[in-house]
Order: structure tokens, then sequence, then C-alpha cells
């Protein structure tokens, strides 16, 4: 389980909770300031959500690493015309589908 997910997890169970994580999992968590804990299993299954909503938007990520900047695309366009342009960027996303 990751880390940063954990913290994300409590955050969007209980936005205003109060803690720290020492590890990559549920039993090095930390309640602070009298934040009621959330349950193992709550977070779990939080984490659960957010980690399957990040890999389902891994291709947008791996897409936005492989575009052009926008002056280039914008050259592209001034250079080549829109259909240039349409071929360069379908090659990405064609290389990174949606699943």
């Amino acid at each position: 389980m990751k880390h940063s997910f954990i913290g994300l997890a409590i955050k969007a169970i209980n936005p205003s909770a109060k803690f720290t994580v020492h590890g990559d999992n549920t039993d090095t968590i930390d309640w602070l300031k009298g934040t009621t804990p959330i349950s193992k299993s709550d977070i779990e299954t939080k984490v659960n959500e957010l980690q399957a909503d990040d890999d389902a938007k891994q291709y947008q990520r791996n897409r936005a690493k492989e575009y052009p900047s926008m002056a280039d695309q914008l050259d592209d366009i001034y250079h080549n015309g829109i259909d240039a342009w349409k071929a360069t960027i379908k090659t990405i996303k064609d290389k990174y589908p949606k699943e």
C-alpha cells in the first residue's frame, strides 16, 4: 500500500483529520489533536479506490510527457496545418489509449 495514498484516503474520508503515517500500511498511523481514528478497513477501501483511479489515469500522464509543448504545437499548426498537427497528436493518443 502506498504511503501517499494512505494520507489521501484519510483526507478523503475526513478532510480535517490530523495524523502522521510512519510507513506503508495502516498500522503506522498516529492520530493527532483529538482526531477520531478511522477504521483500517475504511482506509484500505478508500486507498484501493484512489489507486484504481490513479491507475486508470496513467494514460494521461504518459501522453502529457510526450505531447509537444504548446509553442511547438502552434508552430506545427502554422507550418504544417491542422491535419499534420492532428496526426502528431493521434500518434501519441494511439500509443497511450484510454482503457
